[in-house]
């Protein structure tokens, strides 16, 4: 089966990457930074070991997003943001392809154990199974 696995994150968190702390982030060193790189490469490097990765990404900061609604006017309405208030976003996945559900949430019980700043924000770690086919709404 087919799951979409998915780390969150906001403006601040990536900023905080950076080295800019907020009060909801501590600034993270380069040692920090480079720990969490690892961590994330030795998870893609053992999915991909094992078959199970189909793909993996890491996002774009939230405020490089775009968002496109349909207007009452039937015209698009382009809204770049987001703004402060904005909660947290997707900031990567995985696409995988495991056996079942006890598997992916291994994997994501791992994710969830990122290396990270003392202070910095958990946030849970989502997973969705990707539906094969229009009948598996």
């Amino acid at each position: 089966m087919k799951y979409l696995v998915m780390v969150q994150g906001t403006q601040q968190d990536y900023e905080a990457m950076r080295g800019k702390a907020s009060e909801n982030s501590p600034a993270w060193s380069e040692d920090e930074l480079q720990a969490m790189y690892a961590h994330m490469g030795a998870i893609n490097d053992d999915l991909a070991e094992t078959g199970e990765l189909i793909d993996a990404q890491g996002l774009a900061e939230p405020a490089r997003i775009r968002h496109v609604t349909l207007g009452a006017d039937g015209k698009a309405v382009i809204t770049d943001g987001p703004y402060s208030e904005t909660k947290e976003l997707m900031a990567g996945y995985w696409v995988l392809d495991c056996a079942g559900l006890d598997r992916v949430t291994e994997i994501a019980d791992r994710v969830t154990r990122c290396p990270q700043p003392a202070g910095a924000p958990n946030y849970a770690v989502v997973i969705r199974p990707i539906l094969d086919g229009a009948g598996d709404i």
